[in-house]
């Protein structure tokens, strides 16, 4: 049976004279429907989170209550939740339960964090004329947090949005994903068990030609967290005037294979963290620099990875790679790679669609002006890179538009430094593949990957302004 499901505005389950069809990911068949948020049904829910931020504030160890029993209903809702991800994201049911132990943390994480909100104190008193004055900064709100979140993660990195933003004191207006809207609004009904008060979360679902551009230029919005590409990234950049941003954008995540390296190790832990998701992750592995002295025995352990990982039907628990979010895309990928072909690149594993099931795919022989290595694949596709020099291969790493995350494997410790001072990426991982992430660590990119971080301590840093108060002490 086909469910349909209401927006969440100001409290309220709202329903609208036109719905969306939400596809279940593997069979291509309608999974459940919902409602589709016109101009209306928008401004309503900034009005409701507008009027909620003006109307009331709510106490730390009252935000720390509510997003800590959210936390517990995520956990007890867990087989749900986890088995609504995987029909309407794609996501293999392993993958997706892991998902829900993350945002689990990520609320947890955020409730704790509403206990820390502080300011400092200011010296004020040190500077000639101001001996009789006292000085301290508290953090207050920004207010209204506009949130856009995408298909891949559709529990978890909401929950690295919201959960900051209540976190910190703010109201929110939540798009998610039209592909995959039915997590958050699931996430909406467990606010309601926890008890936020109406109008400080509010859910709208459509396009982001209509709902994200309205959402863009309405002047109630003081901040935007976003993520997804970075052609969309800019445009928010350069439509938002002076607010405030928090953009979490594309990424070719590069993982450097050195001579020294334990290759075996390296080969099972690239395989699975490459493909996961159907490469679907920002973070995933893209581009796979390997060492010339270790290349064929990299390759033939990495082959041999891949063929140990289960492809095909999501639902069952044992799968490791699964459908792409849609056929389109599957075939998007597809013909990046053929495109690389007819420029000479070379299939050496995989390659197979069938629908939006695409095989773990590796390609050699590429160059850097191929969309497969310049561009952010977000599908199961790598590329076999040989080097000689570590110099020039983080020379050629950095020529990347983007700088989100990457890797790098080595057993030498100043080899490992060197890169670690070198790659420009937000975070590098040693001995460990760029899909490493844990939800308490700061989180984000340089150049074309964005600005700002995630991780609840992080975020909230971004969603709340520091106020400096001054004392003129009439008492000499």
């Amino acid at each position: 049976m086909v469910k349909s499901y209401a927006l969440y505005i100001n409290g309220e389950w709202t329903k609208t004279e036109e719905e969306l069809e939400v596809l279940n990911k593997y069979t291509q068949e309608p999974y459940a429907k919902v409602a589709k948020a016109s101009e209306k049904e928008v401004d309503m829910a900034i009005e409701a989170a507008h009027k909620a931020y003006k109307r009331e504030k709510i106490a730390p160890y009252d935000r720390y209550k509510i997003l800590k029993k959210v936390s517990e209903l995520l956990q007890e809702n867990k087989e749900e939740l986890a088995k609504n991800i995987t029909l309407e994201a794609g996501k293999p049911l392993k993958q997706a339960r892991t998902e829900i132990d993350r945002a689990t943390q990520t609320f947890e994480l955020s409730a704790e964090e509403a206990k820390r909100i502080h300011g400092e104190g200011v010296p004020v008193e040190a500077a000639p004329g101001s001996e009789n004055r006292m000085a301290f900064t508290i953090k207050v709100p920004v207010g209204v947090v506009g949130a856009i979140s995408p298909f891949n993660f559709p529990i978890n990195l909401v929950s690295h949005k919201i959960a900051p933003a209540i976190a910190a004191g703010n109201a929110v207006v939540l798009k998610p994903a039209s592909k995959t809207p039915i997590s958050a609004i699931k996430l909406a009904e467990l606010f309601e068990k926890a008890g936020l008060p109406k109008g400080f979360f509010n859910v709208v679902v459509g396009s982001g030609s209509t709902v994200g551009n309205q959402m863009m230029e309405d002047p109630r919005i003081n901040l935007y967290t976003f993520t997804g590409s970075a052609k969309v990234g800019l445009m928010l950049k350069q439509n938002t005037g002076l607010n405030k941003l928090v953009l979490e954008l594309g990424n070719n995540s590069p993982v450097i294979i050195d001579k020294e390296a334990d290759i075996k190790a390296a080969a099972q832990n690239v395989a699975a963290k490459s493909y996961a998701f159907a490469g679907q992750v920002c973070i995933s592995v893209q581009r796979i620099y390997v060492h010339e002295d270790i290349r064929d025995e990299f390759q033939d352990q990495f082959i041999q990875s891949i063929k140990e990982l289960k492809v095909g039907d999501p639902n069952d628990p044992d799968t490791d790679v699964g459908p792409m979010i849609s056929e389109d895309e599957a075939k998007r990928a597809e013909e990046w790679m053929e495109e690389a072909k007819q420029a000479g690149a070379e299939v050496v594993f995989g390659g197979e669609r069938e629908g939006a099931l695409l095989q773990p795919t590796i390609l050699t022989n590429v160059n850097n002006d191929m969309k497969v290595v310049c561009e952010e694949m977000f599908a199961p596709v790598v590329n076999l890179i040989p080097f000689t020099d570590m110099t020039e291969c983080i020379q050629e790493v950095n020529q990347s538009q983007y700088g989100l995350q990457g890797g790098i494997f080595t057993q030498n410790i100043d080899t490992a430094f060197y890169a670690a001072r070198n790659v420009e990426v937000g975070g590098l991982m040693i001995n460990d593949s760029s899909q490493y992430r844990v939800d308490l660590m700061p989180y984000g990119g340089v150049k074309g990957s964005g600005w700002g971080k995630e991780g609840p301590k992080y975020t909230i840093e971004d969603m709340t302004e520091e106020r400096l108060i001054v004392m003129n002490l009439q008492n000499k």
